[in-house]
């Protein structure tokens, strides 16, 4: 009763303000909803900052299967586009929310289930990404020496689950099937100046061996035709710049091209452009004695789709694939590739398999789509499950890019806001994190705090900084639990 002289007052007044300020003592308000997120991902984060900045008492619990978060931005860019990787920057901003919380080294489906999380949280939102790839099903996709590119990149950015990996890039002639920026990726990085690549966040086992690569020619093989390709024009723009390596098109890829330019979207019209001009014009004087001079080299095949993976003599490793040459039909606008019957066989020593990805059931008691490779959802809400909600690719599929995955994210989280806003989701008090870090603790889980990453952060970087390089990444989780334990 600061500021007030109750002797001042008549009695009716005091009996009125002393009761006034019992109600308000004993008032017990609405619980903060407590939101749970699965994954620590581009989805995950960008649905976490959405929830936290419409809503003023929620609070969010990040869960992540690995101790290090950051999900794709960490494991999935490339190590020469640092760049990207500043949305690390905004997710961390958001970890260190106080109404955030960041727990890794948590596996949901093995270490806590999912409907624990729904008992414990007001609202539980799938971002766990895609964490499968998707097979060609040909003979001899299971010989040494074909890869899936996810393995590949995952391999060279450190991702434990493939730091054994061992590629053997002793080949001269290597060949990725596909052509999106993932594709694109791994042909650069196989053909990237070893000099300028050994100062980005690549895993140091990865430079020793991509140093010792004797890989000199990449194929780049795509099912469709130009107008089809799935990589932006930045990923391409890169690669015709890429020094000491020269680009080959086949000019009658490109018949009846440049006619269709004027009709395009905005977007496709640029990358169409430069791949007519790369593949019709003749290069500056300046370029063509670059390319002259170039000791390595890509192409762009089009109109292929793969057949079988052909075997060495001892039949112990891939020596070459087998193409069908493809011929493109209209069927109601969707431009398909149809086998013409002619066939084309490329020797390579290497074949990395970049035909997208795919997620899995984290949960038996999630409803999933295991042809598409989704949650089963509307909009976000996945299907029959109150509470439960999903983002990102594994709402969506593995499409896009990380503008796209920050769109998706903001719009699941509008959806978990709406519903708090109508009463969709139940306001009872909910324990959250506490009961599930008890439940954890039971269960023997070292729980990685965002502090705890933070240890972990700065020993990378004190790694690197002994090589020259921004960090030395860890890629044994084993080693960052006792970093993140010091």
């Amino acid at each position: 009763m600061k500021g007030y002289q109750l002797t001042t007052l008549c009695k009716r007044c005091q009996y009125s303000l002393l009761r006034a300020c019992h109600q308000f003592s004993t008032f017990s308000p609405t619980p903060s909803p407590k939101i749970c997120v699965v994954g620590s991902g581009p989805a995950g984060f960008y649905t976490a900052q959405y929830i936290l900045k419409g809503h003023s008492s929620v609070e969010v619990d990040i869960y992540e299967k690995l101790p290090v978060p950051f999900g794709l931005v960490r494991f999935g860019v490339a190590p020469d586009h640092p760049d990207v990787k500043n949305v690390i920057n905004t997710f961390t901003q958001t970890a260190k929310n106080e109404r955030c919380r960041f727990l890794g080294n948590v596996t949901v489906g093995r270490d806590v289930s999912v409907s624990e999380l729904l008992h414990a949280y007001t609202a539980v939102v799938l971002s766990y990404g895609a964490e499968a790839d998707r097979e060609l099903g040909i003979p001899g996709e299971e010989l040494p020496g074909v890869l899936s590119a996810r393995s590949f990149v995952g391999w060279y950015n450190g991702l434990p689950e493939n730091s054994d990996l061992k590629p053997d890039l002793s080949c001269d002639t290597a060949v990725v099937l596909g052509h999106g920026n993932v594709a694109l990726d791994v042909a650069r990085i196989l053909l990237f100046p070893k000099e300028q690549l050994a100062k980005t966040d690549i895993t140091q086992a990865a430079m020793d061996a991509i140093s010792r690569s004797r890989i000199r020619k990449v194929y780049l093989v795509g099912r469709r035709g130009p107008l089809q390709v799935s990589f932006t024009i930045k990923e391409l723009r890169e690669m015709i710049r890429l020094s000491d390596c020269r680009p080959v098109m086949t000019k009658s890829d490109f018949d009846g091209v440049p006619e269709q330019i004027k009709d395009l979207a905005r977007p496709r019209k640029r990358l169409t452009e430069l791949l007519c001009k790369t593949a019709l014009e003749s290069p500056s004087e300046l370029d063509a004695k670059l390319y002259r001079d170039a000791q390595n080299e890509w192409e762009l095949k089009f109109c292929r789709s793969p057949l079988e993976m052909l075997p060495s003599s001892d039949e112990k490793r891939v020596s070459g694939i087998r193409l069908s040459v493809n011929k493109l039909e209209n069927c109601g606008g969707i431009v398909k590739a149809v086998p013409s019957g002619e066939r084309e066989d490329i020797s390579c020593g290497l074949v990395l398999r970049s035909i997208g990805y795919k997620s899995i059931p984290v949960d038996t008691d999630v409803p999933f789509d295991t042809i598409r490779g989704v949650v089963i959802n509307d909009g976000g809400r996945v299907t029959d499950r109150p509470g439960l909600y999903c983002s990102g690719w594994v709402r969506r599929g593995p499409v896009g890019v990380i503008v796209d995955t920050m769109t998706d994210g903001f719009e699941v989280g509008k959806q978990v806001l709406m519903d708090l806003k109508t009463d969709q989701l139940s306001l009872d008090a909910r324990a959250g994190g506490t009961a599930i870090l008890s439940l954890l603790q039971k269960r023997g889980v070292q729980v990685v705090s965002f502090e705890d990453w933070e240890k972990i952060d700065a020993a990378e970087k004190e790694l690197g900084k002994k090589s020259g390089k921004e960090r030395e990444k860890f890629t044994d989780c084993q080693e960052m639990l006792r970093v993140a334990a010091s």
